[in-house]
């Protein structure tokens, strides 16, 4: 993959077309144990940095984590909506929980 991921505060960032997209970097699955429960953000929500992005409930602990950055919620991972465990993928790409866009990228330097 060309494109390289950030890591920020256990979320990784990834620029993609659509915006950018956030995850759960594998390190934060395994401090987490087995996800039961998300709390997920809207579609259409405005976040400014440092704002609750999720919410997570898991084996070993609850956990908010807090968006690395500011912008528009456009799309948000709907399988981990309906079943929270795909939070849990080995492949963290597949761990993503939203796509940012109107984002302030000065935010990322």
């Amino acid at each position: 993959m060309a494109e390289e991921l950030k890591i920020i505060d256990s979320l990784w960032l990834l620029k993609t077309d659509a915006g950018y997209k956030i995850g759960l970097t594998n390190q934060a699955q395994e401090d987490l144990g087995n996800i039961t429960f998300a709390t997920m953000p809207k579609v259409g929500q405005t976040l400014k940095k440092g704002d609750s992005l999720i919410e997570l409930e898991a084996e070993k602990a609850v956990s908010e984590f807090s968006t690395p950055l500011s912008g528009t919620v456009s799309a948000i991972n709907e399988a981990a909506e309906q079943d929270p465990s795909t939070l849990d993928d080995g492949n963290q790409l597949n761990a993503w929980i939203a796509i940012l866009t109107d984002v302030d990228e000065a935010e990322l330097s």
